[in-house]
């Protein structure tokens, strides 16, 4: 007699959050109580927009010794990221108001950040910037990483030859240009972004210094792809941007999705201040968490 093994259990539905710092959109999944473990191809298929829930990351809370929650973040190629300033954001508006108190503190792979609700409003301070040409990392002989020349015309005559980098908890290349909206997002952001001279690639910013001071920004985001805002990209290009005296060290960035005020703490530090939603709460039926 042959006995056929015993089908496995399938995936329990899974309880989530939808949220967004202005349309920059994650998927909460809370793991504080229980854990999950989720395998590469079940955070691709949640972060599908068309086949799951869709969003920029997915993530993650768990318990943490050193704050109020350890949050993971994992981009919809289902590769874990350091740091993501909107979700920072967001995590912290869940924490505070879970507690009813105004700050958060955050355990992430970038360190612990702390976030305070400012009136409607959220401010994060993700920590000092790192301008040292191996910890942002990048490859080649090191210099000055506030101007560093990069041949760039024959991607497009746009590019002004040189651009600004700096770490946030992740990468980021900075270009000032002219006119952001002029700039073909979709072709040459995955060709920065993937650039010999960012090893670990690179999130990609394009910024216009705008009349009134203020800064227009659009961001092809590591494996994400152009998104509607991205507070680390916020951060970095306003450090950049300082550091060349084109701005003080208190500036308003526009992105597609709105804007977002960056400030400078007497230490250096970087606060970020902006709005964020949750859009809707559901659950994850278990047909797409099993493919």
């Amino acid at each position: 007699m042959t006995i056929s093994p015993m089908p496995a259990p399938a995936p329990a539905a899974l309880p989530f959050r939808k949220m967004h710092g202005l349309g920059n959109d994650f998927v909460v999944l809370d793991a504080r109580h229980a854990p999950l473990a989720l395998a590469q191809q079940q955070l691709e298929r949640i972060a599908d927009r068309r086949f799951g829930i869709g969003c920029d990351q997915l993530i993650l809370l768990e318990p943490s010794t050193r704050g109020d929650a350890r949050m993971r973040i994992f981009n919809p190629d289902g590769g874990e990221v350091e740091a993501c300033g909107n979700a920072t954001r967001c995590i912290a508006s869940l924490l505070t108001e879970e507690s009813g108190q105004s700050e958060a503190r955050i355990e992430t792979v970038a360190g612990l950040l702390v976030g305070r609700l400012e009136g409607t409003e959220v401010a994060v301070d993700m920590g000092l910037p790192v301008l040292d040409w191996a910890r942002i990392p990048l490859a080649g002989e090191p210099r000055d990483t506030a101007r560093i020349p990069l041949d760039t015309a024959a991607l497009s005559p746009d590019l002004p030859g040189w651009f600004s980098a700096v770490n946030m908890g992740n990468p980021h290349g900075i270009f000032f240009v002219t006119d952001a909206r002029a700039i073909d997002l979709a072709r040459i952001g995955p060709v920065l972004e993937t650039h010999p001279i960012f090893p670990e690639k690179a999130n990609i910013s394009f910024a216009e210094l705008r009349p009134d001071g203020e800064i227009t920004l659009r961001v092809w985001e590591r494996a994400a792809g152009a998104t509607l805002a991205c507070g680390t990209a916020a951060c970095a290009t306003a450090v950049a941007a300082h550091r060349l005296g084109f701005t003080g060290e208190t500036v308003r960035l526009h992105l597609p999705g709105g804007p977002l005020a960056i400030r400078r703490s007497p230490e250096g530090r970087v606060i970020m201040i902006g709005p964020v939603a949750e859009s809707f709460s559901g659950t994850i039926h278990p047909s797409l968490l099993a493919g």
